[in-house]
């Protein structure tokens, strides 16, 4: 069992950065690949990016590649995601999941957070 809560949303404005945490209980955090996704109002849940348990890979959705980082820090049970050059487009609820192996995928995710709000205003 993984219990995972986010953190560091917020309102930015267009250009600005921001770093998500999602911090997770359970002694097991080490062995699961995790994932960041994010939803925006009227939309379906989809991949922003994805580390693997040892931090040895890391996948991004395309519309991200080059502004924001995924990392990990197992000792502190907690991944994050390192936001820059913020668009508009990237106003959603971001959300952090849980899996054996890392997927594209929200519905292979066994847990998830409550997801923590950003807002890129223009």
């Amino acid at each position: 069992q993984v219990q995972l809560v986010e953190s560091g949303g917020g309102l930015v404005q267009a250009g600005g950065s921001l770093r998500l945490s999602c911090a997770a209980s359970g002694r097991t955090f080490s062995t699961y690949d995790m994932g960041w996704f994010r939803q925006a109002p009227g939309k379906e849940r989809t991949f922003v990016a994805a580390i693997t348990s040892g931090s040895r890979s890391t996948y991004y959705a395309d519309s991200v590649k080059g502004r924001f980082t995924i990392s990990r820090d197992n000792a502190k049970n907690t991944v994050y995601l390192q936001m820059n050059n913020l668009k508009p487009d990237d106003t959603a609820v971001y959300y952090c999941g849980a899996r054996g192996s890392w997927s594209k995928l929200p519905m292979n995710y066994d847990y998830w957070g409550q997801g923590t709000q950003v807002t890129v205003s223009s």
